[in-house]
């Protein structure tokens, strides 16, 4: 417990979904583990989220074996996270209101100073996110009377209902708020953007949209990353243009190693001719009128910010590991997937995670061979990727590092699992 001497095998920094996995997985390893949450409940960055948010997979590619989820807004997510807790008894290593106000390295150990005290570890898991801090971009402001939001911070849609609304951003987070806009009625939507990233245009909901079981056939039809990446856009293209949305088709191919499998939104799509369209970014903001980029003007009511999350390491002392900023920048600091080049026995899960799959069961994964290499039953090297590891192939790269958990039969086992499981069942939780 916090304030004692006796070091920890493992400390975990997070209490969303991959830092309650990761204490499972320590506890079934059978170290001395804690898990340490700055807020009063677990459940991460999904618990500030607005109740409208949810998730960019199905529901099945969420939850694990018998672990509950009512669907995929925000409170289930919440409440699925919880029944971990729950289901494998972890409450009583868990320190609720304790934030790590610094992490640093003593000899190959860490130091974490909280509020309740010093707790010393011989393993820190940074689970507390890739993507957990809400980004806006610095603009110049003029006596602005627009309401900004970022997306993070629209708790109420029923705002959008009448009001002229700036949508600005490229990804998944600005195609939620597009279809928000749709859904509640904002008078008039404008859509400002720099570039654009690919998505899966559909006229299903987005939570059957979703699903990344035929991306897992697909890695199994003996197919390089290359030729998956092509078969993929030739049908995202195709899709597009049955659409009616050639003009938004991204100008980078589409890299299976680089890029998620983002669904599409069913109500943008079938009411794109409502949504005005500019590209570039905001430059100023003067009364009601936005200038971009560009040079253009476009009056709203409200802004809001589709821009995405970067990533915060500020409670690290080590100003290398600090001053990250970006997903991209800590996969670039990483070996083996989730170890730091930065500071011995120091490991980050939600690198790991930011792929096409499964995300509960990549963390699974990830956490059990974790915890394994902590045991010294598995060896990972620091050796960095420099892509995405995704769904199955994160099973062959873990099966090489890891024999304990991949004895022979496991490439059976796992093609069973991808080629068999259907699509509106869960994958077991990995034992």
């Amino acid at each position: 417990m916090p304030g004692t001497e006796t070091p920890l095998d493992v400390a975990i920094v997070g209490g969303g979904i991959g830092g309650v996995i990761a204490l499972h997985y320590a506890q079934r390893a059978g170290l001395d583990a804690l898990l340490f949450e700055k807020q009063s409940a677990v459940g991460g960055l999904w618990r500030q989220l607005p109740a409208w948010q949810d998730i960019q997979i199905s529901p099945p590619d969420w939850a694990l074996g018998d672990l509950p989820l009512a669907g995929a807004l925000q409170p289930d997510i919440v409440a699925n996270i919880e029944a971990w807790v729950e289901r494998f008894g972890l409450a009583d290593c868990i320190r609720l209101d304790t934030p790590v106000l610094q992490a640093r390295q003593e000899g190959t150990g860490w130091v974490l100073e909280t509020p309740q005290g010093v707790v010393r570890a011989r393993h820190l898991v940074a689970a507390s996110g890739a993507h957990n801090t809400p980004v806006v971009p610095p603009v110049e402001r003029v006596q602005s009377q627009v309401r900004e939001l970022h997306s993070s911070a629209l708790h109420d849609p029923g705002e959008l209902h009448g009001r002229d609304v700036l949508v600005v951003g490229g990804g998944a987070s600005a195609f939620d708020l597009l279809d928000l806009c749709l859904e509640h009625g904002a008078r008039r939507i404008t859509w400002l953007h720099r570039g654009l990233k690919w998505f899966q245009p559909t006229g299903k909901p987005k939570h059957i949209a979703g699903s990344v079981r035929g991306f897992a056939r697909l890695q199994h039809s003996g197919m390089t990353p290359a030729q998956q990446s092509a078969a993929i856009q030739a049908e995202m293209r195709s899709r597009y243009e049955k659409f009616g949305l050639s003009g938004i088709i991204p100008a980078q191919p589409f890299d299976v190693l680089q890029d998620q499998l983002i669904p599409g939104r069913q109500r943008m799509l079938a009411e794109f001719a409502r949504i005005g369209r500019f590209g570039g970014s905001v430059a100023r903001i003067d009364g009601r009128t936005v200038t971009t980029s560009a040079g253009e003007q476009i009056d709203a009511d409200l802004l809001l910010w589709g821009t995405g999350y970067a990533t915060d390491l500020s409670y690290f002392a080590e100003p290398r590991i600090a001053g990250i900023r970006s997903v991209n920048e800590l996969v670039a600091r990483c070996g083996g997937i989730v170890c730091s080049l930065d500071a011995e026995n120091l490991y980050f899960p939600g690198v790991g995670l930011d792929g096409i799959g499964a995300a509960p069961w990549a963390y699974s994964l990830l956490a059990r061979t974790i915890m394994s290499h902590v045991r010294g039953t598995a060896k990972l090297d620091k050796v960095p990727v420099g892509h995405k590891v995704n769904h199955f192939e994160l099973v062959a790269y873990l099966a090489e590092r890891d024999p304990a958990n991949y004895p022979p039969g496991w490439r059976a086992q796992y093609r069973e699992l991808a080629l068999n499981t259907p699509d509106d069942r869960p994958y077991p939780v990995p034992g």
